[in-house]
């Protein structure tokens, strides 16, 4: 009697392709929708060009530089993680990605630090003050500003989720030189997380 074998896949399968196939498309769902932002900050800027100036005056540029630099910094980390874990270096790779988590920390603080200022001067969404004080076009900025950076920061947070879990792969061995897309795609989502803010810091901070 002929016997069937069965074969019955592991539920552990690793897939890297269909995992950065996932993470791409993710990825291009998120610039469509700055994309969508940005082009809204477009038309307001047109249309309020001298209240945006003057809005912007009363941010931090400093801040808003240091925390491009960082995040520069951040993204060579995590390239350099995945480049430590590629040669078999698992302690550098561990390292390399909570260098990158703690600047992560570090943006997340002086954005807080930022927004904290604003809070003391009346200027947040619906305040008081601006609707006082300030033009349309200036509340206008202001909404946009918070929207966008709020939305930003909350990018910040789920990259450093996945960086956490990352790390934990790391540790257990799950995440390898063989295993590396969960570490490839925290990379990826990372580089998204600073590319958007490259364009945030000049729309908002360097208005000319």
């Amino acid at each position: 009697m002929e016997e069937h074998v069965h074969h019955v896949e592991h539920p552990d399968m690793y897939d890297p392709e269909s995992s950065k196939i996932g993470m791409w498309l993710f990825i291009f769902t998120e610039l469509l929708l700055f994309g969508g932002l940005f082009l809204v900050y477009a038309v307001y800027r047109y249309m309020n060009a001298d209240a945006f100036h003057l809005a912007a005056e009363q941010l931090n540029t400093t801040i808003g530089a240091f925390n491009t630099v960082i995040l520069l910094i951040s993204s060579m980390t995590v390239a350099m993680a995945t480049t430590a874990l590629q040669k078999g270096h698992k302690k550098i790779a561990i390292g390399l990605v909570a260098v990158t988590f703690l600047i992560g920390v570090g943006f997340l603080i002086n954005k807080w630090i930022e927004w904290g200022v604003k809070f003391d001067h009346g200027i947040w969404p619906g305040s008081e003050h601006m609707l006082e004080t300030m033009s349309q076009g200036e509340i206008l900025f202001f909404g946009l500003y918070f929207v966008m950076t709020g939305l930003h920061g909350v990018h910040i947070i789920v990259g450093m989720i996945i960086m956490g879990y990352a790390i934990r792969g790391l540790l257990n061995g799950k995440v390898n030189a063989e295993r590396p897309s969960l570490l490839d795609n925290c990379g990826l989502y990372w580089h998204l997380v600073d590319l958007i803010w490259i364009f945030l810091f000049p729309l908002f901070y360097l208005i000319t």
